[in-house]
């Protein structure tokens, strides 16, 4: 990895009701292009905030912005995105410049209110809360792998999510809705741009959260995102490659919306662990 040098410098909007739209966009609207820089580096300015420099050119977002993140551990975490692309930049492998330029620029203007309630409306449709009724082997490997998930999550928030196997999904009290939600505004800006990535990633806000929390690890989540198409794999078989770079690509999704989460928290006792890791 590339040690980044330090210094001290001066320093389209989409449519309200199509944000993942637009947010994919910001991931993948120039797929790839020629490396057009030898550099890479990062700078503080006068506010504290860094900035990315690619030779002397400064990074600006896809709005126009000043690309400036608010600590260092996510500008080199950023810089080592870019430092790693080779002839070609592949845009939709910087899971981390898109969640930043999503942050910056806000395409869809929401407040951090709606971003909690959209979030909060995957408890809904929640992977885990929905089971199947056959066949048997899958009942029960939903059984042993999700109902020990949602005891936790219930137990360590207080609250009650349940399952079901009706098509319309368990019913979720509002005094749990209530709960998470005061828990989500503990989160800054950032820090829910990042969570609510996570949460589209895995279609589970308890599995989001559990991993948020480090009760699971990415690899856990993943599989435990994807427990009926695994099911169904064993038993049917599979187009092997193709079922490899699925999972590899979910899992670097989800392990950059994870590291962006805590890297954008506003404790610097996990920022600070996670660089000693």
């Amino acid at each position: 990895m590339r040690t980044f040098r330090t210094q001290t410098s001066r320093s389209k909007v989409c449519p309200r009701n199509q944000y993942y739209e637009c947010v994919a966009r910001y991931s993948a609207a120039t797929a790839e292009r020629k490396r057009f820089y030898q550099d890479v580096s990062i700078s503080q300015s006068e506010g504290g905030l860094y900035e990315i420099n690619l030779d002397q050119r400064k990074l600006k977002t896809p709005g126009g912005k000043l690309f400036t993140v608010p600590n260092e551990a996510l500008a080199i975490a950023v810089a080592t995105e870019w430092d790693a692309q080779r002839d070609t930049l592949k845009f939709y492998t910087m899971h981390l410049t898109t969640l930043c330029n999503t942050a910056l620029d806000n395409p869809t203007q929401r407040s951090k209110e709606q971003m909690i309630t959209a979030a909060l409306k995957f408890l809904e449709t929640d992977t885990i809360c929905y089971r199947v009724d056959e066949p048997h082997g899958l009942v029960e490997l939903q059984r042993n792998e999700w109902d020990p998930v949602l005891q936790w999550i219930e137990k360590r928030y207080n609250v009650t999510i349940g399952s079901s196997a009706s098509i319309l999904g368990p019913e979720i009290p509002e005094a749990t809705k209530d709960t998470l939600r005061q828990h989500l505004k503990s989160h800054n800006f950032w820090s829910l741009t990042g969570l609510e990535y996570v949460i589209t990633q895995l279609k589970s806000i308890v599995l989001s959260l559990g991993m948020i929390d480090r009760h699971l690890s990415v690899e856990q989540a993943v599989l435990l995102s994807r427990l009926e198409e695994e099911y169904q794999i064993r038993r049917w078989g599979n187009v092997e490659w193709a079922h490899d770079y699925d999972m590899y690509e979910l899992r670097a999704r989800t392990a950059a919306g994870a590291l962006f989460v805590h890297l954008t928290s506003e404790s610097s006792t996990v920022k600070h662990k996670l660089l000693q890791d």
